[in-house]
């Protein structure tokens, strides 16, 4: 988890935020890091650090998860792992992992960081608890003809136009769209 933190530190010090909101995540996130790196783990249970996507496809339309324990739609991705070198390869496991899609195509620039309170499973014997996610999410860009095959952690995928978006939507995806399709 060494590399990975100081991956971490990294590209969130010379990340230029997407918003003022985002920058106010930016300086949370890395005060966050201040700790080491347990803040990548789930054993930090005041807070730790998760990797997400947003994966377009080549028409704009945007690939959600409907979470199964959450009930709502969002974007693929999760904890941190041992194996991850990088935040930005963290999120791209995670998404090909939860949507089945292979090649996907990485910007490893962060389009967004989101904090919200969560319950965290039970895991590497550490009982489920209230804790908090630091959320750093990258833009994933859906190779033509690709097609998702939905995994244990998602009750349903579906491609949704930016206009057209399901319900109930997940506090903060909305707010990664505007970043991502502005790469595009």
């Amino acid at each position: 988890m060494k590399e990975l933190h100081a991956d971490a530190v990294r590209v969130l010090t010379g990340w230029t935020p997407t918003s003022e909101d985002a920058g106010q995540a930016r300086e949370q996130t890395l005060a966050l890091l201040a700790a080491g790196p347990v803040a990548m783990t789930r054993a930090h249970r005041a807070g730790h650090v998760t990797a997400s996507s947003l994966i377009v496809d080549g028409d704009g339309r945007i690939l959600l998860c409907l979470h199964g324990r959450l009930r709502k739609w969002m974007q693929l991705g999760g904890h941190c792992e041992a194996g991850d070198a990088t935040l930005a390869a963290a999120a791209l496991r995670e998404a090909t992992e939860e949507s089945g899609i292979p090649g996907l195509v990485l910007d490893e620039a962060p389009i967004d960081i989101d904090i919200h309170d969560v319950r965290c499973g039970a895991a590497d014997g550490v009982p489920a608890t209230p804790s908090v996610h630091y959320d750093v999410r990258f833009l994933l860009r859906c190779p033509p003809g690709a097609r998702e095959r939905i995994s244990a952690e998602s009750a349903e995928l579906g491609w949704f136009s930016p206009d057209a978006l399901p319900s109930p939507l997940a506090s903060g995806t909305i707010k990664q769209i505007a970043p991502a399709l502005a790469r595009l």
